[in-house]
């Protein structure tokens, strides 16, 4: 059996014409453009092309894009009136800043200062703290779009069997949240987990966010499930280049789940895709507005 491939590609792009069809409908009819402001510190190559791919992505959806870009050597009061500025202008209604930051800064801080009606990558407290109580909140995106790629597969996960290897406050955490909210039964496993083969091939769904290269086996996988790969791995490839990896040992895997996404390919694509539909949705919210249909 060859596992279903799951395209990423193909339903972010679907999701984003739902956005943009979402905005050019808000705009129209509330004379609401949302507006995304994204800061980046330093000049991380991997960070800088993301954000370019953001920046693009946000005015093809037709919102408005604020791009911030500070030296790596920049003082934490700086960024912090930066944020505060972001917090009070009136055509931003997301606030994203590029992680990870330079080790002069303290992370918890710079995201404790973003207004929580702002936080589009779900990582203030306040959001965080909601997602775990089950209440509306803003989630961050890779989660978002992991769940989202996993009902392609199945119209509803409920009763379901899922692992999450990976705790991260980023991915394994709200990931856990956002698959209980959907009635899901989760385990969260780590690095200090026992037999991590064994748990996991009692999984129906697999969602793999270690930043390990290919640590799990096709031999962990139980016959037919579907297995998201959260992982991107550059390691050395025959040519003398890199190539990229997931956390998943994609050629075995593949042979024994029912679906797979791929990386390149697969969550990353979401990830965009979903911090335009929450931008979106703190626009909404912010104005008063009904919320939109993505």
């Amino acid at each position: 059996m060859t596992a279903k491939i799951i395209d990423g590609k193909a339903i972010a792009a679907e999701l984003r014409a739902r956005a943009a069809g979402e905005v050019a409908r808000v705009r129209r009819e509330h004379g609401l453009t949302p507006g995304l402001a994204v800061v980046l510190v330093g000049n991380d190559p991997a960070s800088e092309v993301y954000v370019r791919s953001k920046h693009k992505q946000t005015q093809d959806a037709g919102m408005a894009s604020f791009e911030h870009k500070l030296p790596a050597d920049v003082p934490q009061a700086e960024l912090l009136a930066l944020i505060d500025r972001l917090n009070r202008d009136r055509n931003v209604h997301g606030i994203l800043v590029q992680l990870p930051l330079p080790k002069s800064l303290h992370t918890e801080t710079i995201i404790n200062a973003i207004d929580p009606a702002k936080d589009v990558d779900g990582l203030h407290p306040h959001n965080a703290g909601r997602l775990a109580g089950g209440f509306a909140a803003l989630a961050p995106c890779t989660p978002l779009g992991c769940i989202i790629l996993s009902k392609s597969v199945h119209a509803s996960l409920e009763g379901m069997n899922a692992i999450v290897i990976g705790r991260s406050n980023l991915v394994g955490r709200p990931l856990l949240q956002l698959l209980l909210n959907e009635n899901a039964t989760v385990t969260i496993a780590h690095s200090r987990s026992r037999d991590l083969p064994a748990l996991t091939a009692r999984a129906d769904l697999v969602y793999a966010a270690v930043g390990k290269p290919e640590m799990v086996r096709g031999d962990w996988i139980k016959p037919g499930a579907t297995v998201i790969d959260v992982g991107i791995n550059r390691i050395p490839a025959a040519d003398g280049k890199t190539r990229l990896v997931g956390d998943v040992a994609f050629a075995e895997a593949s042979q024994i789940a029912g679906a797979i996404t791929p990386v390149p390919g697969g969550v990353g694509q979401m990830t965009v895709a979903c911090l335009l539909v929450n931008t979106l949705r703190a626009a909404c919210a912010i104005a008063g507005v009904p919320k939109p249909a993505v």
